[in-house]
């Protein structure tokens, strides 16, 4: 059985571990990360996929400026095991991630991946004609996703990394600055 839950900071060196395994360490040369370096995932939109009580999968959502829209995420990085891929991991944390993000009223969810696996979620590239990354993607990669019709329709401009930054304690546990202090992100 699949569960979906929360990230929380227990989860961290697990999720690093499944990122490393699915994309390598060049996973830190990608134009997206540029949006997620040093900042705070989006509140409720880190999640893991547990099977047996072990995590088997990872998806975070990141706050964003699509050109004018401001209310938009970049998700990334999606990765499933390689022991459990096939088995409908990644589209339960698709859903979920993106059924959160509607709740909670964003506007639109943009990405660079496969296009052909994407866009059964409804993500298409014809979405980000108006709108270019702060680095190279190959443009039928560079998808999106409107979570309320029309969002992205007069988009233009640059995609910026908006929310929250974050530090790193000595034990690797992920901190958010916030207010007068720091708080547990997770």
């Amino acid at each position: 059985m699949i569960t979906i839950r929360e990230e929380n900071a227990a989860d961290i060196s697990t999720r690093e571990a499944l990122l490393d395994e699915a994309f390598g360490i060049e996973r830190f040369e990608k134009t997206c990360e540029r949006l997620r370096a040093g900042r705070v995932s989006a509140q409720g939109l880190a999640l893991v996929a547990e099977m047996g009580g072990i995590i088997v999968g990872t998806v975070r959502l990141w706050h964003i400026q699509a050109g004018s829209v401001k209310d938009a995420l970049v998700l990334g990085p999606l990765a499933v095991s390689a022991d459990v891929q096939s088995q409908g991991v990644g589209s339960r944390l698709m859903r979920a991630a993106l059924n959160r993000a509607s709740l909670a009223a964003y506007s639109a969810v943009l990405l660079v991946g496969d296009a052909p696996y994407y866009s059964r979620f409804g993500f298409s590239a014809s979405l980000t004609d108006g709108l270019w990354m702060p680095g190279p993607v190959e443009r039928e990669r560079f998808l999106a996703l409107e979570l309320k019709a029309g969002s992205l329709s007069h988009a233009f401009g640059l995609v910026k990394a908006t929310g929250e930054w974050s530090v790193v304690d000595t034990s690797s546990h992920e901190f958010n600055i916030a207010g007068n202090g720091l708080r547990n992100a997770a």
